[in-house]
């Protein structure tokens, strides 16, 4: 039995390797390492993207609708306008709970300053908790494209390892981690108010980015990996550098989970010529950054030489089960 993304060599040889591009209007096909697709209707960019919330709560599910799919956009230099979300229920689900999901998606879409354009809702048998999919509708001018990363340049990241996976293993997971302290418990829960990666999308492009990648499933490693393979390069990553909080570190270590690749929607990698000049742009918004790496000609490697694997995910499903 199988859960979770399919192997990148699967992806590109059962699905992606089969699209062609026959329009016009169409600027991008399908790639491992391309979260988004661009269309040119002879005025602004379209930029659209989707993504499915299946690992979480319903307490969390509104929120990371809107805060992944919009980080998607911003991370190929589009502005997120919309969302369409479909709302799949299991059929004893409560019709009061259903609100409170609305109310989320509604609250976290004034944050991130979109709208909730539409969609569809129903019960069915096929699922056994409540899930999303959800798709953004961005506009972005022609002249605002992204280069590309270029072999040289500094890996930047921002915020934490794991702000996600961590903020979910810390709601779903209450009895099997009442050993920790409830302050790191309380701190991990609210790390859901830090994943949009808006804002910090909005100072790299002020400063001058070549790409950017919000980090999601296979985690900080997963996506240094994916940013990197999109453009052909390789990578040299300091796994020291890389930030992680303590009650990451602890509700990971209890999961039988590794930090760095635990799903971690909130932080943002960004390819720049002058990592420490966009770290501090950074900080000084407010927003917490290292250069963590450096884009090779070839490889995957860590600094000591060992070599970095494709992206996996480690599944929050089987969390605590090792």
């Amino acid at each position: 039995m199988r859960i979770g993304k399919l192997e990148n060599s699967e992806l590109e040889s059962l699905i992606l390797n089969k699209f062609r591009r026959i329009r016009p209007e169409s600027l991008t096909v399908p790639r491992v390492g391309e979260d988004c697709a661009a269309l040119d209707f002879d005025g602004d960019l379209v930029v659209m993207s989707m993504d499915p919330i299946t690992s979480a709560g319903d307490k969390s599910l509104g929120l990371l609708s809107v805060h992944v799919n919009c980080n998607d956009a911003v991370c190929m230099g589009a502005e997120p306008v919309g969302l369409l979300v479909t709302l799949l229920l299991p059929p004893d689900y409560p019709t009061d709970s259903i609100g409170r999901i609305a109310d989320d998606l509604s609250a976290a879409a004034q944050v991130a300053h979109v709208d909730i354009l539409g969609g569809h809702t129903e019960f069915t048998d096929a699922v056994t908790r409540p899930i999303t999919c959800t798709s953004v509708i961005a506009r972005m001018s022609k002249n605002r494209k992204l280069p590309g990363l270029q072999a040289g340049d500094d890996l930047v990241m921002t915020k934490t390892a794991a702000l996600e996976g961590t903020a979910i293993l810390a709601t779903e997971h209450i009895e099997e981690l009442s050993h920790l302290a409830p302050d790191l418990l309380k701190e991990a829960t609210g790390y859901f108010s830090s994943l949009s990666v808006v804002p910090e999308g909005t100072v790299a492009l002020r400063q001058g980015v070549h790409a950017m990648h919000d980090v999601t499933e296979g985690g900080v490693l997963g996506a240094a990996w994916e940013i990197c393979y999109a453009s052909g390069l390789g990578l040299i990553l300091d796994k020291e550098a890389v930030p992680v909080t303590k009650a990451t570190r602890q509700i990971a270590q209890a999961a039988g989970i590794d930090p760095l690749r635990l799903l971690g929607s909130g932080s943002l990698l960004i390819g720049c010529s002058q990592g420490k000049a966009m770290v501090e742009a950074l900080r000084q918004k407010g927003i917490p950054a290292a250069v963590i790496g450096r884009v090779a000609e070839t490889g995957f490697v860590f600094t000591d030489g060992t070599v970095i694997d494709p992206p996996r995910e480690d599944a929050l499903y089987d969390a605590f089960a090792r």
